[in-house]
């Protein structure tokens, strides 16, 4: 009798044949009707087969059945739901059928969104798009298959990494990859484009949807790692510049550069060699991030255990891939039209100003992570590069990207009047530079370097939310003596709401994160119940310790008071949890939320003490405006999706793709 997990494998099997058949038919039509057509079907085929077989993949968790190895090695039967189902994709196996199901969707979602597109552009992209499916289908079913079976089931499975049994974390991936993988359909479209020898203002409004969800979904799959690491590790802080971190932010990076060149390529059709060439990095990034957490190179809580013949493997996707596209970027970059024309002072050349700044902060993210990654291999010696280098490097290079953006959104088209924009933003800059002198009002940092970091980070956040605003009133017609022209209230597009929300949540992320980082407080010591810590106007008490059961694990915790001038702000309950399926501890944090602050409590290991009693070592953070630092990208998330529906860019594909076709 056929096992419904033998059933996902047949599935798997199906998915990487269609998925061959998808580049084989577009291959021998070479890309133009006829049977390349028959690429369409192949890819709803594969996709439906890879969704079947991740399906069951999960019903296999649900159903904990230990028969299936990947189920064995990351679950229990007393785990939650929610964590039996992000069980699927917590393990390399499982996330990497994660990605190629995503993968494969994003193959489908081309054949049925691209009805408009040009047929031998879409078939070449579909034929590029099932190159990388069978790769990385083949890669996963031949070396990481996550639905292998064991002869005889174990009763009881080893659970999952207690740090990765969280809410965030559960959606952190899906989200994650959503972004990444979405990179692929924008570098298949480059592909496609390169081979035909056609790259036109039409091309750059096709790929714009793609690498807008894409951007979003990479945005709010960051913010959930960073809001993990924040109040799971335990650690006190949301980034440490962690390899496996900059993996992630790499992508994001590029994405961001593409998504503005690809607007100076439509309005203007200019700069056709650069956006192809970010379309091609962006993805061979994301590629790159896939490759690191899984190579054995790092070690980082974040990181996939592997061995290293896997990720060699996936070293090879990477450079045969990779290769591929820029190679024949390099054959093709030379015969590409220049485009249009326009003047050293325009929306255009700060859009392209800041492209280059973007890519500056790319470059040094890059080399920080893989520098000592090579020392390693080349020299065998061990180094780490962390914050003080990314601070120094990273942060001028960004803090004078970002001074641009309201700047290029007031600047004409082809050829602007700087003189006039900086007037008009004069106020905005004023009422910044106010906003941020407030703040430092406030700020006691022990050096003048320290003040003034403080004073440049406050004043970039204001300018880019300020600046946003001033556009928007610009737009409305409002000034101070005119109320807003309603009309134009509500028939702006959604693409100008969406841009205005993403620079704002960006200013209100650099907000959070300058302020956190320059304000907040800690303080570390052993306390027995009744003893007080004092952290600035922060008093917390320790009342006591409780138990308590969970559903598969036991915690014991403290209780601390928290109060300010007498009066009670919160009551903090941190945990230390054990899990005795994986015989592992894992510490909760405490959060006492204020509007925009948090008072952090993390508890440890009890200590004896030289008289008998018991201690607890204690950490408690006073973390101020850190709520920003996760709302600051939600809202540049949301700000993607209101432009992803406006109107126009839909209507805009249509339209160029017929004009295209009749032409």
């Amino acid at each position: 009798m056929t096992h419904i997990d033998e059933i996902g494998n047949y599935c798997l099997v199906l998915a990487f044949c269609f998925s061959l058949a998808q580049a084989g038919f577009v291959l021998v039509g070479r890309g133009r009707g006829g049977i390349a057509r028959y690429a369409e079907g192949a890819s709803l085929a594969a996709a439906l087969a890879i969704a079947l077989s991740f399906a069951i993949l999960i019903i296999a968790f649900v159903r904990s059945d230990f028969s299936v190895v990947n189920v064995y090695e990351h679950s229990h039967t007393d785990k939650p739901l929610l964590y039996k189902i992000s069980g699927a994709w917590g393990s390399h196996e499982g996330s990497m059928l994660l990605w190629c199901t995503i993968l494969l969707v994003y193959g489908a979602a081309i054949t049925v969104k691209g009805r408009h597109l040009p047929e031998s552009l879409k078939l070449k992209a579909l034929g590029v798009q099932g190159l990388l499916g069978a790769a990385f289908v083949g890669f996963t079913l031949f070396s990481s298959n996550p639905l292998g079976r064991l002869e005889d089931a174990p009763l009881q499975g080893q659970s999952l990494n207690p740090a990765l049994q969280d809410p965030a974390l559960a959606f952190h991936p899906p989200m994650l990859y959503l972004g990444y993988v979405g990179m692929s359909v924008v570098f298949s479209f480059a592909v496609a484009a390169l081979i035909e020898g056609r790259l036109d203002r039409a091309w750059a409004r096709w790929i714009r949807p793609w690498v807008l969800l894409a951007w979003s979904c990479l945005t709010v799959g960051i913010t959930l790692g960073a809001f993990w690491a924040y109040y799971e590790l335990g650690w006190g802080g949301w980034w440490a510049w962690d390899p496996v971190e900059n993996a992630s932010f790499m992508p994001w990076l590029a994405a961001t550069a593409l998504l503005h060149s690809a607007i100076v390529m439509e309005k203007r059709d200019s700069l056709k060699a650069w956006t192809v060439f970010l379309g091609l990095l962006a993805f061979t990034f994301s590629m790159m991030g896939a490759f690191l957490v899984r190579s054995g190179l790092l070690t980082s809580v974040h990181a996939f255990a592997v061995d290293p013949q896997r990720g060699i493997l996936l070293a090879a996707i990477l450079l045969v891939t990779a290769g591929s596209g820029f190679t024949l970027f390099a054959l093709r970059a030379p015969t590409l039209a220049p485009g249009g024309l326009f003047a050293p002072v325009s929306r255009e050349a700060t859009l392209v100003l800041n492209n280059l700044l973007i890519s500056a902060a790319l470059c040094s993210v890059f080399l920080g992570t893989l520098y000592p990654i090579l020392m390693q291999a080349l020299f065998d010696k061990t180094m780490s590069v962390g914050a003080p280098y990314y601070l120094l490097v990273f942060g001028p290079i960004m803090i004078a990207a970002l001074l641009i953006v309201p700047i290029s959104g007031l600047m004409s088209w082809k050829r602007g009047d700087l003189k006039g924009v900086l007037q008009r933003l004069a106020v905005a800059f004023g009422v910044s530079v106010l906003a941020a002198a407030i703040g430092l009002l406030f700020h006691k940092g022990p050096t003048v370097l320290s003040s003034a970091e403080f004073f440049v980070g406050l004043l970039v956040g204001f300018w880019l939310i300020f600046g946003s605003f001033k556009l928007l009133a610009e737009r409305i017609e409002f000034t101070w003596k005119a109320m807003p022209n309603w009309r134009r209230l509500v028939g702006l597009p959604l693409a100008t709401w969406g841009m205005v929300l993403a620079h704002v949540g960006l200013g209100v992320f650099v907000l959070g994160a300058v302020t956190e980082t320059h304000q907040k407080l800690s303080i570390m010591q052993s306390v027995s119940p009744g003893d007080t810590l004092h952290l600035g106007r922060y008093d917390m008490t320790f009342a006591g310790l409780y138990t308590q059961p969970g559903a598969n694990y036991d915690a014991q915790g403290g209780v601390f008071d928290i109060t300010s001038n007498g009066r009670k702000v919160c009551e903090a309950r941190p945990q230390r949890r054990f899990y005795p399926a994986s015989n592992q501890v894992q510490s909760k944090v405490a959060l006492c939320f204020t509007p925009l602050d948090d008072l952090y409590v993390v508890m440890a290991e009890p200590q004896l003490q030289p008289d008998g009693k018991a201690s607890w070592q204690v950490r408690f953070f006073y973390n101020p405006w850190v709520r920003l630092i996760f709302f600051g990208p939600l809202l540049m998330a949301l700000g993607g999706i209101l432009s992803l529906g406006d109107r126009r860019l839909r209507l805009g594909i249509a339209q160029k793709a017929d004009k295209a076709v009749k032409g």
